[in-house]
């Protein structure tokens, strides 16, 4: 996303007018989601995307035009019904809201784009809430918010203003987006924007050696922790921002990092006795989320060691152990992966099953085509033998 924002600066530095469009709201299965944005310049090409294909094409097109005639934003609805996902080769089923903005030499835009690639860096989070009139194409209202949730203006509407600003507080420190519905006609649509979530990582053993590199890889910053030099070092761990070699009682009072409710803790050190000194240290930090490798008796053992020590039965009831989404992960390799999971799952939501098709659609599926005489009525569905890909054992 930065990638867009970087490009709003330098279009606006060279004095050219320029159309961001922005995916404000999904539903169902869409090829990108709420957030996405592209921008179109003024010679045609564009940074960014929306998920490719015909609808962004046509948001395209529709931003050209607009530019072109030095038009007013624009709101459009898309539902990815079956032609438009045959055309593109997709296979979605869900509905995207676009808005499509024109900057001509907005340089209170331009500078809320610098606070936004300073935030990714490492800098103050901030907010944008945008009214949409979905009816009118009119430039649209702005306010802007730093990461307080303080605003540079109002709506003028006191129910308004509250709701907005409730949401920014509850969005900014992710940087999360989300359309609030005013009316059928009004919305207001609340971006923010934070620094990349870090992943601080305590113990630099077999499973944080294979978490760092996924981590890394879905842009996720990382620390690690350990008190062995041999454990937290830049060549055992080169995807890092911080490898830290501290004692665990200590860890979080270095000051050489900020822990917030965008960092996540993930527990894994030596031993349960380490853990438990890391556990305490790390439950009275801001962390979002804190983690603890281990097996449920572990875990239990070691709550009852805190617990014995005062520590607030409310905060250990947000420790999540054991760690990682039921894969039947085996290898530190495997358990990687379960930990990640989960974690994608505490910052974007959804449920951790298995996302296949139950049965009943696809026999729905089957009645309907036989129905059409697409398949042969003498062949039964329960009947089908399925072939085995070469090389595999089935």
């Amino acid at each position: 996303m930065d990638i867009v924002f970087k490009a709003i600066i330098n279009e606006t530095k060279q004095k050219n007018d320029f159309a961001v469009a922005t995916v404000v709201k999904t539903k169902g299965s869409t090829p990108q989601k709420t957030g996405s944005k592209l921008l179109i310049k003024k010679d045609g090409s564009s940074v960014g995307t929306l998920g490719g294909g015909c609808v962004e094409g046509d948001i395209w097109f529709a931003a050209t035009e607009i530019l072109k005639s030095k038009g007013n934003s624009e709101y459009k609805e898309y539902f990815l019904n079956e032609d438009i996902a045959a055309r593109d080769g997709l296979v979605c089923g869900g509905t995207m809201y676009f808005l499509i903005e024109p900057f001509y030499q907005d340089n209170l835009f331009n500078s809320f784009a610098t606070n936004v690639v300073e935030a990714y860096n490492g800098k103050n989070s901030v907010g944008l809430a945008t009214l949409i009139d979905k009816q009118n194409s009119t430039p649209e209202q702005k306010i802007y918010f730093d990461s307080a949730g303080n605003p540079s203006s109002s709506f003028n509407n006191k129910d308004i203003d509250k709701v907005v600003q409730n949401t920014i507080l509850d969005l900014i420190p992710y940087g999360k987006s989300k359309m609030i519905d005013i009316d059928e006609n009004i919305s207001i649509y609340i971006e923010t924007y934070a620094s990349h979530p870090t992943l601080i990582l305590i113990g630099g053993g077999h499973i944080s050696k294979s978490l760092a590199p996924l981590a890394h890889s879905i842009g996720f910053k990382s620390i690690i922790i350990d008190d062995r030099e041999d454990f937290a070092n830049p060549e055992r761990f080169p995807e890092a921002e911080y490898t830290i070699v501290s004692d665990y009682k200590n860890a979080f009072k270095l000051n050489e990092f900020e822990v917030n409710k965008n960092s996540m803790i993930v527990i894994a050190t030596r031993g349960h006795n380490f853990d438990d000194i890391a556990l305490e240290s790390a439950i009275n930090t801001n962390a979002g989320y804190i983690g603890l490798v281990g097996s449920e008796r572990k875990a239990i053992m070691i709550f009852e060691q805190l617990l014995s020590r005062g520590i607030d039965i409310a905060k250990l009831k947000t420790i999540n152990t054991p760690i990682g989404l039921d894969i039947k992960a085996a290898t530190p390799e495997e358990i990687a992966v379960s930990i990640i999971a989960e974690l994608i799952q505490y910052r974007l939501g959804g449920k951790g099953g298995s996302l296949k098709i139950k049965d009943q659609k696809i026999d729905s599926i089957y009645n309907k085509l036989q129905k059409k005489a697409k398949i042969p009525k003498n062949i039964d569905g329960d009947q089908s033998v399925l072939h085995p890909i070469r090389g595999s054992s089935r």
